[in-house]
């Protein structure tokens, strides 16, 4: 049942871009078209698998054309280990080294 469903949504994602091809360059550019729906794709499992709606947010597609233009912007930096190299634990509290 999940791949049907799943196989549908790409289909019709497809469909939608072949009708609006204007609407498919604004939203992705120049990125190939099968790469991108592949991608979708895997992200519609993924969420399926976590027990999630398979239908993408409109933060995943984003997430998904900004991995496709450029993968170094998406990585997920932890900003609360950079933060927290600045504070040195002494007995007598916290010191925030700036």
């Amino acid at each position: 049942m999940m791949n049907v469903d799943i196989e549908i949504y790409i289909s019709q994602l497809k469909t939608f871009f072949e009708n609006n091809p204007g609407d498919f360059m604004d939203l992705v550019g120049e990125v190939q078209k099968e790469e991108f729906f592949q991608k979708m794709k895997e992200k519609s499992i993924e969420n399926y698998e976590k027990g999630n709606d398979f239908i993408l947010t409109k933060q995943q597609i984003i997430d998904v054309v900004v991995d496709l233009k450029a993968p170094e912007l998406n990585q997920k930096l932890n900003y609360a280990s950079k933060v927290e190299g600045f504070i040195q634990k002494t007995k007598f509290g916290d010191i925030i080294l700036n």
